[in-house]
């Protein structure tokens, strides 16, 4: 990189976006380490204290597009802000309730607030950079997300079992605080869109390009959270439930490295970086079919499969970028983050029919499937979408 581009390639400012998203998905996941003490905390049962998971999911699906609509009008900086202040007071009602109806309002509107996040981080990481460094500029702003899943969670659960479930999300709420400072300091304001240069949802979704992607981040993040989320139950199958904790570490120091790989190809090579990474979570998925009972097996695969997931929203937002334009962009992302979501949920809900009906073996060749149809779309979808 020159010494311009350098000084135009805003790290703070990024990173200050990656601050958001590390503490969107550390919101969203603490309590699926910290049940046990939840349940005890609000005197309510384990699969009660899961729906403090399930509430935010919910919130996220269901405001992502209507906020994103209703406030294109809005400067960018004021929203962002107003989102992370979100962050802020709802994991503080978390942290002081002990009546679970208001904690499940709480965690919905905490939800409301990552949707209306993350549909600003990648629109924002494309206006902050250069034309050429776009790519770059995405994937720093995304490393959050490998982060918050390979250190972030299984720190706060470990803190949680010293300090109390409470006092996690008063970190939560302390790292909000800093972030509106470090927004305030480094994060450009922009201006929203006006009225003679509105895009509508449907104008957005029917653009060339953005079906094809999306398709492809349904399928392919349904088959990532198929096993995302029972990775226990699957290593139990096969005789590592000793081994969950050091096996999704590996999956998330390899995710770091994929998306470290990412940004430095995205900007030349996006086509090639999915086509790759689709075709290696599809051979991932054979080899756990055919031959899941060896740990060594398993390890590898997971740390392939690491490796391949760690650009995934780097690439998938990139692409979506690409195939719309500068008013479009503020819409699409928050498609797409409602998108995720849809398959976040389904994953779940296909994943538990899976595991009571055929059990955990079924999970590779369901994933194979659905990766094999991602691998199409994208290698179809030349000329627009993947390119």
């Amino acid at each position: 990189m020159s010494d311009l581009s350098a000084r135009r390639f805003p790290r703070l400012g990024l990173l200050a976006l990656a601050m958001a998203g590390f503490i969107a998905i550390m919101t969203e996941t603490l309590p699926a380490g910290l049940l046990p003490q939840i349940k005890e905390g609000l005197q309510i049962s384990e699969s009660s204290a899961g729906q403090l998971v399930t509430f935010y999911a919910v919130g996220s699906l269901v405001a992502a597009i209507p906020v994103a609509v209703l406030t294109k009008s809005w400067r960018r900086r004021p929203l962002l802000l107003l989102s992370i202040f979100g962050f802020l007071v709802f994991n503080t009602i978390t942290a002081l309730s002990s009546n679970y109806a208001l904690t499940l309002f709480a965690r919905f509107f905490a939800g409301v607030a990552a949707g209306v996040s993350w549909g600003q981080i990648g629109g924002y990481a494309l206006r902050m950079v250069p034309e050429h460094l776009k790519g770059r500029g995405m994937a720093v702003a995304m490393i959050g997300t490998p982060l918050a899943l390979s250190f972030g969670v299984p720190a706060g659960t470990l803190l949680g079992s010293f300090m109390g479930w409470r006092s996690v999300f008063w970190l939560m709420s302390l790292l909000a605080f800093i972030l509106i400072f470090w927004i305030l300091w480094k994060v450009p304001d922009y201006p929203g869109q006006s009225a003679d240069k509105r895009t509508s949802v449907k104008q957005v979704l029917f653009t060339p390009g953005i079906l094809p992607v999306l398709t492809v981040v349904l399928a392919w993040m349904l088959a990532h959270n198929i096993l995302y989320t029972y990775i226990a139950p699957f290593l139990a199958d096969v005789g590592l439930e000793s081994k969950v904790g050091l096996i999704l570490l590996v999956f998330g120091l390899m995710a770091l490295v994929g998306i470290w790989i990412t940004g430095l190809f995205i900007d030349r090579w996006l086509r090639m970086l999915v086509l790759v990474s689709l075709a290696g979570f599809s051979l991932i998925a054979l080899i756990l079919g055919l031959w899941s009972e060896h740990a060594m097996v398993v390890f590898g695969s997971v740390a392939l499969w690491g490796l391949t997931f760690g650009g995934a929203a780097t690439l998938l937002q990139t692409a979506l970028a690409q195939a719309t334009d500068e008013q479009g962009v503020d819409l699409v992302m928050p498609i797409n983050t409602t998108v995720w979501n849809l398959a976040i949920a389904l994953g779940g809900i296909i994943g538990g029919v899976l595991l009571t009906q055929w059990g955990a073996a079924s999970f590779s060749w369901v994933i194979l499937a659905l990766s094999l149809v991602a691998l199409f779309v994208a290698g179809s979808a030349k000329r627009y979408g993947f390119r």
